[in-house]
């Protein structure tokens, strides 16, 4: 194809957003196969993706970052908002595709990183507030998000499509099946909300997992007040030995058998109640009470 033949074809998919077929003639033209080991399912629905650029509530002015932009399905439909949008992108096999699809939306910058070992607050900068919204490779799904939430405080709202069962842990609350460590760590820093269910047939590949999109929505300062080293190591004891009461993790984690029960009472807290069935709040008093 020649330079104006793609610009023109660019310019069209900007406009119309990129369907199954455009991406997988993009993706062709570039030599560009998903990567199974990098966790790759590019979406193919342009309206799922302008549903998911209107869910992260974002326009003109507003400052987005997108984890995994692979060939900019998502990318466009943020760029139409009216949003500037850092588009990232490791795998450097995506990026002429990427940086051709998204030439003529001249708000969007396409940046070459790996999330897993990025400095946030240098890669952010003074901009902001930041929306991060994402279709995100599904082996880094809960490293990046834990990450942004811990390490990204200009990050305000996080709009993330994930595998189903990560995205129902990030907003999982006692007696969840899925409640865990992860949803304890989402909750110390966010209001999560299961914003949509997501069909398998949305991706090209196809993945074997439906998907949901997760909307995060980042707190003012921790529910609890509590140094969260103390309330981590209460919590990873406590889920090492999930369906055991928490007294066990309290007499692991060094408290005097004769102790533990006291201990436990004196907060509020049945000392044969297990971890899944605890609350942040639950977890920060035994922390507090092991200080």
């Amino acid at each position: 194809m020649s330079s104006t033949s793609a610009s023109t074809g660019s310019a069209s998919i900007a406009a119309t957003g990129l369907g199954a077929a455009a991406l997988r003639d993009l993706a062709a033209r570039h030599g560009v196969r998903p990567s199974k080991a990098l966790g790759q399912h590019f979406l193919i629905d342009p309206n799922l993706a302008r549903a998911i650029a209107a869910d992260a509530d974002v326009g003109p002015g507003d400052h987005v970052v997108e984890v995994g932009a692979g060939l900019g399905s998502l990318t466009l439909a943020l760029a139409a908002t009216g949003a500037h949008v850092r588009a990232i992108e490791f795998d450097r096999a995506l990026l002429p595709a990427l940086r051709e699809v998204t030439a003529e939306a001249d708000r969007v910058e396409v940046v070459a990183a790996d999330v897993t070992r990025m400095d946030w607050a240098a890669e952010l900068g003074g901009d902001g507030p930041w929306t991060l919204c994402a279709n995100l490779p599904y082996n880094v799904s809960v490293d990046v998000v834990l990450a942004v939430l811990e390490r990204a405080p200009s990050v305000q709202r996080l709009m993330v499509m994930v595998q189903r069962e990560v995205g129902e842990r990030f907003v999982a609350g006692p007696g969840d099946t899925e409640y865990g460590p992860v949803s304890l760590r989402v909750a110390y820093h966010a209001r999560g909300e299961l914003v949509r269910r997501v069909a398998p047939s949305v991706f090209w590949p196809r993945p074997k997992v439906a998907s949901v999109v997760v909307r995060l929505e980042r707190l003012p300062r921790p529910p609890v007040d509590v140094d969260p080293g103390s309330l981590w190591h209460v919590v990873d004891a406590g889920f090492a030995e999930r369906r055991k009461a928490i007294r066990s993790a309290v007499l692991r984690l060094g408290v005097d058998p004769g102790r533990a029960d006291d201990l436990l009472r004196a907060r509020g807290i049945d000392p044969r109640a297990r971890a899944e069935q605890l609350s942040l709040e639950d977890f920060a008093r035994v922390a507090e009470g092991l200080a």
